[in-house]
């Protein structure tokens, strides 16, 4: 077993910066299509079922693996050649997500709700095309024992990018309205691509030209390299369909819960300030904590056990949203649910991505990624779309009582595949 001082020696390679600053622009963009954007429909006066059908617009995170071997394989002319495959793709579709949300931004949920959702699509299949690359980058970067202190940094980055689209966007929208909230979201887009400019495209194996006399032909091998080869490459292994349904389950609860988190916050009438200030800035520093934990926790005892004790950490956590829902107004205790909540889902955030990272083939990694991380947000969007619909009928303390029974199910597949998917020293 790996001791602490050993665990700890992985966060000081260099080159976790980098990947923390490319976390931070892949969280910027969810928040808007989410989070802020539901307490933004929550003061326009859209309705509770209306706004959890919004956690729809996330669906492109579920069928980013559709489009992934195009962005894995496919060369951008002039670009790839002069910045490589990951820095080319990276830089383009970062630039379009700026502009993608400046649009978003411009937007009047109260008017025109469709074109609000129209332009939050857009956003979002964009944000989900950048996390393509960012996770290939960040799993071809690190060597595997590396991946856990990875995933925390990753983590980290994207917590700090959750709390400028999060508590920063309120208090901009406090200070100049909503419009100019976005607007300022768009100009941080550039931090990711300064980043991306300045780190070296990572070392990834040599992708053979697709062979044949004809271009149908060729066609045909490319698929067979870009699409088949890496979904062969996972579907082959034993226990693949156990793998999957875990994917898509272990984060439920978590998700169920924090889709109707900001309906709550406005329901109790704490104010943009008092949100900001200790769900957004307060929570992320708690989440970050927990991510740090998290990190630490998988080097120290392995995957297995990481996931285990994290899930049920965060499974439990929800109960504290049930706990505030009959405190009321009141700011202790939505500190305290907040800190509970956010370090114990923030350990279940580090295990998870060390644990998808780890299932990756390093010839096909952004495709097996993207396929990976598209389950992962089936429960994040269309599980939990049904959150504002369920909370209309049932109100709030036993809403978060079944959001908490809806994480049993993960941890119970993950008790399945002990023995089966994980080695000794996972």
């Amino acid at each position: 077993m790996t001791s602490w001082r050993q665990a700890l020696a992985a966060y000081r390679q260099p080159r976790l910066l980098a990947i923390l600053l490319m976390g931070f622009s892949s969280g910027l963009p969810l928040p808007l299509t989410v989070g802020t954007l539901s307490f933004w429909l929550a003061q326009s006066g859209v309705s509770r079922t209306a706004i959890g059908l919004f956690a729809l617009i996330g669906i492109p995170y579920n069928f980013k693996f559709v489009w992934s071997p195009l962005i894995d394989r496919l060369p951008l002319p002039l670009l790839t050649r002069a910045l490589g495959r990951r820095r080319s793709w990276a830089l383009v579709i970062q630039a379009l997500l700026a502009a993608a949300i400046l649009l978003l931004g411009f937007s009047d949920p109260a008017q025109a709700p469709l074109q609000t959702a129209f332009a939050a699509v857009i956003v979002a299949f964009l944000s989900a095309s950048q996390d393509i690359v960012v996770d290939a980058y960040r799993i071809e970067l690190l060597q595997p024992e590396e991946q856990g202190a990875g995933a925390a940094a990753t983590q980290w980055g994207y917590r700090f990018g959750l709390l400028a689209a999060s508590a920063g966007a309120l208090y901009a929208a406090a200070f100049g309205g909503w419009h100019f909230a976005y607007a300022v979201m768009a100009l941080l887009m550039g931090v990711g691509m300064v980043t991306v400019w300045f780190t070296p495209e990572p070392a990834a194996p040599g992708l053979a030209p697709a062979k044949g006399d004809t271009l149908g032909a060729r066609v045909l091998a490319w698929l067979e390299g870009a699409v088949v080869a890496p979904l062969a490459d996972f579907f082959g292994r034993p226990f693949w369909f156990a793998i999957l349904l875990f994917i898509v389950l272990y984060k439920f609860g978590d998700a169920l819960a924090g889709v109707m988190a900001n309906p709550l916050y406005v329901a109790l009438k704490f104010t943009e300030g008092e949100v900001a200030s200790i769900s957004k800035i307060f929570g992320v520093f708690a989440t970050l904590a927990g991510v740090a934990l998290g990190g630490l926790v998988v080097a120290r005892i392995g995957l297995f056990a990481s996931l285990l004790v994290c899930g049920v950490l965060q499974t439990l956590a929800n109960l504290m949203y049930a706990a505030l829902a009959l405190a009321g107004h009141d700011l202790t205790m939505l500190t305290l649910s907040i800190a509970v909540e956010n370090v114990t889902g923030g350990m279940g955030s580090a295990a998870f991505v060390a644990y998808l990272s780890r299932l990756c083939t390093v010839d096909f990694t952004a495709t097996q990624y993207a396929l990976l991380s598209s389950l992962a947000a089936v429960g994040r969007t269309v599980l939990s779309a049904s959150g504002g619909w369920l909370a209309d009928r049932v109100d709030w303390v036993p809403f978060f009582a079944i959001a908490t029974l809806a994480g049993l199910p993960g941890l119970l597949v993950l008790l399945l595949l002990r023995n089966r998917t994980f080695s000794r020293t996972s």
